[in-house]
């Protein structure tokens, strides 16, 4: 597999066969998610709701599938995740609880994280689409426009040196084969409850396929950087959709836009897995927005949500799955703000239990599409 790695990178170059592994890796990816209806905004619902069904067992079977895919091929050699940006770059503590708060609040307004609003705008759903939108703009205003400022003075106000002290196994004295058993204690709770609450066939093969997704993204860039004659060049990464969001937002509006890699090819890719999803299951359809409430509403969440991401360092996948996969400190308290974040609007506003559908008053204008 090395040596047919390396003919490639030879023949075709780092970009070429970065961007082609992403775009393979995103369309699993939106396809799983698709047919699984993965979502972090849905599986909070359920949880705060105690209602522990389908949508938090589907969210628990992914994020341990990913634990363990990781986990298992550090075991195995075939991952050294020492060099990526969650563990070896100094981090914001602050800007982790802070930006998963924002983030968490964002994604109860706008019913679905930015994979998830990825995900529906291929179905046809214009709400999600405009969403993304917003969440790109505003992503690119916190990474370096007007917004850079204020991230900046929020992340300053507790950091992290990179290295052990970013790992949570190192802080508390673990290795990966604890980080293995941890995923293993995951994955049997999403088992119990994905039993209890009947799962559908394609809730179980979505779920697993999406966590390894997370650990086949990880596995990819760190061979590709073994095997490359310009290893420093090549980024080790997992999947995240902040960062590339606002590149490809660049791409669209600037000339000078950066080199193709991973991320280049892994959004177009999600966005084609997700409407392949949805033409196997006959889910086209175009939904629109009612009033103007529920417009404000979406565009005041999207915002939140692109200004926690870059504030956090990733998005409800990038930092809780991709950060959280690798047991990145950071990560996991941008995944706990997340959840509280998430709670407590969801509290204030009151998000119907059936996380999917928007409540009565917002039905959505549909027109149905031929497959």
């Amino acid at each position: 597999m090395a040596v047919e790695l390396a003919t490639l990178l030879e023949r075709y170059g780092e970009s070429a066969v970065l961007a082609s592994g992403g775009a393979v890796i995103g369309l699993l990816f939106g396809f799983f998610a698709q047919r699984s209806r993965f979502c972090l905004r849905a599986a909070t619902i359920e949880f705060w709701h105690g209602k522990f069904a389908e949508k938090l067992s589907v969210w628990l079977l992914a994020f341990a599938t990913a634990v363990l895919g990781v986990q298992g091929l550090i075991l195995l050699g075939q991952l050294d995740v020492s060099g990526a940006r969650q563990l070896a770059n100094r981090g914001s503590l602050s800007g982790a609880l802070v930006g998963g708060l924002f983030f968490g609040v964002g994604m109860i307004m706008t019913r679905g994280c930015a994979s998830r609003l990825l995900v529906l705008s291929a179905n046809g759903n214009l709400r999600a689409l405009l969403s993304g939108l917003v969440f790109a703009v505003t992503a690119q205003a916190a990474l370096a426009g007007a917004l850079a400022p204020l991230r900046l003075a929020i992340s300053s106000w507790w950091t992290v040196e990179g290295g052990p002290s970013r790992s949570l196994l190192s802080l508390i004295g673990a290795g990966p084969w604890d980080g293995l058993v941890a995923g293993l204690v995951w994955l049997a709770v999403a088992i119990f409850f994905s039993q209890r609450t009947g799962n559908r066939l394609w809730m179980w093969i979505g779920g697993i396929g999406t966590g390894l997704t997370i650990a086949l993204a990880w596995w990819f860039t760190y061979a590709v950087s073994r095997a490359s004659f310009a290893a420093e060049a090549v980024q080790i990464q997992g999947m995240t959709f902040s960062g590339p969001s606002a590149e490809w937002l660049m791409r669209v509006l600037s000339t000078e836009s950066p080199v193709a890699g991973f991320d280049f090819g892994m959004l177009p890719g999600v966005f084609l897995g997700s409407f392949l999803g949805a033409l196997w299951g006959r889910e086209l359809k175009v939904e629109g927005f009612k009033d103007g409430y529920s417009m404000a509403r979406y565009i005041v969440g999207a915002m939140c949500m692109g200004f926690g991401a870059m504030l956090a360092g990733g998005c409800a996948v990038g930092a809780g799955m991709t950060g959280g996969s690798i047991f990145a400190l950071t990560a996991w308290i941008t995944l706990g703000g997340m959840w509280l974040g998430a709670g407590a609007m969801e509290k204030l506003i009151g998000e119907p239990v059936q996380s999917i559908q928007p409540p009565a008053q917002e039905a959505p204008v549909v027109m149905p599409v031929a497959p």
